[in-house]
């Protein structure tokens, strides 16, 4: 009988490892007691994707990439989330007698045995790699799914009394409770999302991830539902809140640490007929942007960073909520934050703590409104000063008035585009000429999702129905349209199937020159001041978001979805 060859010598064979790196892995073994295919992965002399196909080929036992297989749903059911978690197995196939599982380690006979005892069934065991079988456990079971398994064994549920006379702080002290929670946002993070929403419904709870800007469900086990209260007391405890308060909204903050990475997380509890709403607001220090980084052209690069170098003045940056207009606002103070300069904030809330800048929290409960606080800060000698927004006629007047006194402020408004901003200030009851003489320049944004570099690719020209829109907006009627490349992402792995990943601003740049300014005087509408400023050389947010898509950066979808139809 033929001997079966040695994995080593396959391995060194192949060309993957040396043997001097193969003595090291044996060395390694031998005080470890790992395999030696996982002693070669520890010590880096080769990658899981090299090394299994060849044990695979050693054990004659059939070696799967999980991500491109159909996993059975029936299967999964078989075998308990506790069981996955502990062996790192992932069942795959279910036949009449036999169940087919995804193992590391195809020689644990005892593991095979215990699965075997547990489903009552023939176990066949193929290969497959470490990373592979736990990202396939969190996607099919969902984050978490082995606490809360530990926590109905150990305690049971009582479905019919779902926590009304329990007592809260002793579940929300349970350390599997927040070993949950610790993964919801474990995995938030790891998957790039800003928010997490925690929605109670009247049969389930729902958790939510926002990510690049949409929505997606996370995939979590239908049984957290009978552990919503203890998961809201145990973030409610992490946030410094009240936990007996249920009927009022609350707001709290919560510092935790992801590797070296510290995030800032923002809390915030809402009364429903079905229990609290949670949302969670992921911040990280470590994701300030710079000027050159918010995705702005050379020509507006430029116009701001001419701005904020001005004496005086307002600066608005205007656009709906999650637009990344405070992103803009931190990048441009973060620029001009220097020693000689003393600046001062107000905001609601204070997102990122920036060295070096004093920033104020509005507290309107005790009466620290925005125009409260922005007297009090004149009497504190600043040169540069940001108001979160301008809400109102007496923090808009304020805030006029500081920059005509000589300082350079910084603010934003909710409106849909630049010119819009100028009228909404009318409207507020500040008189013309106070806009015209204080106001420098307004800048509208939007968001765009970048197409995802790993599936990116180009659309056939028969496909692009909107290169002559594109054309005609952008004036750009003299180009062949066979040249003009446009391009969408297919959807992979890595952006999770949606065609994005990552986000950058699409940007309205509306300087206010004289002809502008004799316009405000005139009180004329936003859209002729608009038409004027576009005639004068202002790019609009959707020609700038057709700009981004020539460049292959985002899709002609994505930029429709975010700007308004131009007049």
């Amino acid at each position: 009988m033929k001997e079966k060859a040695r994995l080593g010598d396959m391995l060194i064979g192949k060309g993957i490892i040396s043997k001097e790196e193969l003595e090291t892995a044996l060395k390694e073994q031998k005080k470890t007691g790992d395999f030696l295919s996982i002693a070669l992965i520890k010590l880096g002399f080769a990658t899981e994707e090299e090394i299994w196909p060849i044990l695979s080929e050693q054990l004659e036992i059939d070696y799967v990439k999980l991500k491109e297989i159909k996993i059975d749903h029936e299967a999964i059911k078989k075998v308990p989330a506790k069981l996955v978690y502990h062996y790192k197995l992932m069942p795959i196939k279910l036949t009449e007698d036999t169940l087919t599982i995804a193992v590391n380690n195809p020689l644990d006979i005892h593991v095979l045995d215990e699965v075997g005892l547990l489903v009552g069934m023939k176990i066949k065991a193929v290969l497959a790699g470490e990373k592979d079988i736990l990202e396939a456990i969190r996607k099919y079971y969902g984050v978490g799914a082995e606490t809360i398994e530990q926590i109905i064994d150990s305690e049971g549920v009582n479905e019919r009394a779902l926590p009304k006379t329990e007592d809260i702080e002793d579940l929300a002290t349970d350390a599997s409770i927040g070993k949950f929670v610790n993964q919801i946002l474990l995995e938030a993070y790891k998957d790039r999302a800003t928010d997490i929403h925690i929605e109670p419904y009247e049969d389930e709870l729902r958790v939510r991830y926002r990510i690049d800007g949409i929505l997606y469900d996370a995939k979590v086990p239908p049984t957290i539902k009978h552990f919503q209260s203890a998961i809201n007391s145990r973030i409610k405890i992490m946030a410094g809140l009240n936990i007996a308060e249920k009927r009022l909204p609350q707001d709290g903050r919560i510092k935790v640490k992801v590797g070296d990475v510290d995030l800032d997380l923002r809390v915030s509890f809402l009364p429903t007929p079905f229990g609290e709403s949670v949302v969670i607001r992921l911040l990280s220090s470590a994701i300030l942007y710079s000027l050159e980084d918010l995705g702005l052209s050379q020509g507006d690069l430029k116009i701001l960073d001419s701005l904020i170098k001005k004496p005086h003045g307002i600066i608005f940056v205007t656009g709906p909520t999650g637009s990344g207009k405070t992103t803009t606002l931190y990048a441009c103070l973060s620029k001009i934050n220097k020693t000689e300069n003393k600046i001062l904030t107000i905001e609601d809330p204070i997102e990122y703590q920036l060295l070096g800048i004093t920033q104020i929290q509005v507290y309107p409960r005790i009466g620290l409104t925005f125009a409260q606080g922005l007297r009090s800060m004149l009497r504190h000698d600043p040169d540069i000063m940001m108001v979160g927004e301008v809400r109102d006629f007496e923090t808009a007047e304020i805030t006029i008035r500081v920059a005509l006194t000589g300082h350079l402020v910084f603010s934003t408004l909710h409106t849909n585009d630049a010119a819009t901003a100028i009228t909404r200030l009318l409207d507020m009851g500040i008189e013309p000429y106070l806009v015209s003489s204080s106001v420098e320049c307004f800048i509208a944004q939007r968001l765009v999702r970048l197409i995802c570099p790993e599936c990116k690719f180009q659309v056939p020209v028969k496909e692009q129905l909107f290169k002559e829109e594109i054309l005609k907006e952008f004036d750009l009627a003299d180009v062949d349209l066979s040249k003009l490349e446009i391009f969408e992402g297919k959807g992979c792995e890595a952006c999770k199937f949606t065609g994005y990943k990552g986000r950058t601003g699409i940007y309205e740049f509306l300087v206010v020159n004289d002809a502008i300014r004799e316009m405000v005087l005139q009180r004329l509408p936003a859209n002729q001041i608009k038409k004027k400023a576009v005639s004068l050389g202002m790019r609009t947010l959707r020609q700038d978001g057709w700009q981004e898509v020539t460049k292959g950066i985002t899709t002609v979808s994505e930029v429709i979805r975010v700007t308004q139809q131009e007049e």
